[in-house]
């Protein structure tokens, strides 16, 4: 049996749509070029719903890592550069793309004793050098991909810089391979920006395990480095503070809410979610702060085991809100401060631990709710 898994890219649509709107005549060929081959690739893209081939498993316990060049193709995988137990090469993206997926797999295995993405020692496979001026990197069911950025522009006209760069994207986007294996949240309205948020949550944790930074000081900030000089943003989402990431004249104000009021209903970006992301987003910053030291240890354990064990396709905010205080008493005790930090850290966006309901998904109150009876604006999903 085949099964479609969508192309999860770092860059949402609405960034790269806001360029294709305001930037310059090169970027917007570029962003256009981004947005359609995404597209094109979504519509492509087939991989088993279980891998079963040998190419991708090796011994249990071992890390196995292989880089590919695609040499500015089109073509996946590419040809071979580095594999596991090589010398650096003189290609940083290649050394980046390494070095990115084995920090990423030390914090499953180390911390979380999860044996690679599927939990099986899956072969951790990443392409770099993906088409000319691709500005995002992703994960399509198999592999990593990273474009280049727009290292072909103008110095003056760079927004992205070369996508291995951002540890945290690494983390992320190997992420949803995890989730894929786990959880399998579909990717649409609210279980689609809960898989969104995991991500978020695991690649910031991986950028933390690598520089041994606690909760407080920890960046939280999900692609540190991509943007340039360029551009007024210090990365394309913030955990601690979503909707603070970036205010640009060309890629626009970063969307993201931080709390349930300001939820966005959108048919775009799946149902908006890389958007609403920033909600589950904002409540783990909160947890992960309340309990202080290392974000994976107390908070990220609950969030993992939640992933893993708990989490189905079609989990909402509210399931995970519940889901996350039942882990939380599981392995630390009922009623005991890793609790109330997940209470706490839900309630901060607007969800109520143990409510049977969902709140509502976004502000507008009776105006809003009116325009929907009448078919004025689209239903809740």
């Amino acid at each position: 049996m085949h099964k479609h898994f969508p192309i999860n890219c770092i860059v949402p649509p609405h960034m790269l749509k806001n360029i294709a709107t305001k930037g310059t005549e090169s970027q917007k060929n570029l962003a256009i070029s981004t947005l359609k081959t995404s597209e094109r690739m979504r519509g492509q893209r087939q991989a088993l719903a279980e891998f079963t081939g040998a190419a991708f498993r090796v011994a249990v316990g071992g890390k196995e890592r292989v880089i590919y060049d695609a040499k500015n193709g089109s073509s996946l995988p590419g040809m071979v550069v580095r594999k596991e137990g090589d010398g650096p090469n003189a290609d940083v993206a290649v050394n980046e793309a390494y070095d990115g997926s084995g920090v990423t797999y030390d914090l499953y295995n180390d911390v979380y004793q999860r044996n690679s993405i599927d939990g099986s020692g899956m072969r951790l496979d990443s392409t770099v050098h993906y088409r000319v001026g691709y500005d995002n990197a992703f994960w399509d069911g198999e592999q990593m991909v990273y474009g280049d950025g727009d290292e072909n522009l103008p110095e003056n006209e760079r927004i992205f810089n070369r996508f291995t760069i951002a540890l945290d994207v690494i983390g992320h986007e190997l992420t949803h391979g995890v989730t894929q294996f786990e959880a399998k949240l579909t990717y649409s309205q609210q279980p689609g920006a809960l898989n969104e948020s995991m991500s978020d949550v695991f690649g910031s944790i991986v950028k933390q395990y690598k520089l041994q930074q606690t909760a407080t000081e920890a960046d939280w900030i999900i692609g540190q480095g991509l943007l340039t000089a360029n551009v007024n943003g210090v990365g394309i989402r913030s955990m601690k503070a979503p909707g603070t990431a970036y205010d640009d004249p060309v890629l626009g104000k970063d969307p993201q809410p931080a709390h349930m009021k300001d939820y966005v209903n959108t048919v775009s970006d799946n149902g908006g979610v890389h958007i609403n992301s920033g909600i589950p987003n904002h409540a783990f910053y909160v947890v992960a702060t309340e309990l202080g030291g290392f974000a994976w240890e107390k908070a990220g354990q609950i969030w993992y085991v939640t992933l893993k064990d708990k989490l189905s396709a079609n989990s909402k905010f509210q399931d995970c809100a519940n889901l996350t205080y039942q882990t939380a008493a599981d392995l630390f005790g009922a009623g005991g401060i890793e609790q109330q930090a997940v209470k706490k850290g839900w309630a901060e966006v607007g969800i109520t631990v143990g409510g049977t309901e969902p709140p509502p998904d976004g502000g507008g109150g009776c105006l809003e709710a009116l325009l929907r009876l009448v078919g004025a604006a689209p239903a809740k999903g």
